[in-house]
């Protein structure tokens, strides 16, 4: 879980992120979590975009996803959710996190 003061600091982080899986009018299946794990374990921090014509709302998929992949979820914003999984081993967000 991830502390208030660790939450801003990944947000701000995530504000220059473009969106890197959208999530369409199909439902959330195991490929596409597969995906989003494969990503979050090469990025630590991705943003997901959820399409108008989509079954789910932001704050669902955002959801349904950080269960499935055990990350956390940074933010939901409109249509788009930020999520963060830290790496095992160093990471790029380490620093950030211990203040």
């Amino acid at each position: 879980m991830l502390n208030s003061k660790q939450r801003a600091a990944l947000r701000g982080a995530a504000n220059a992120l473009d969106p890197v899986y959208q999530v369409g009018k199909g439902e959330i299946d195991p490929a596409l979590i597969q995906g989003v794990a494969d990503c979050l374990a090469a990025r630590e921090l991705i943003k997901i975009k959820v399409l108008e014509n989509s079954e789910y709302t932001a704050r669902e998929a955002a959801d349904i996803l950080s269960e499935a992949t055990g990350a956390d979820c940074v933010q939901v914003i409109g249509r788009k959710f930020v999520l963060f999984k830290q790496k095992p081993k160093e990471s790029a967000y380490a620093a950030m996190l211990q203040k």
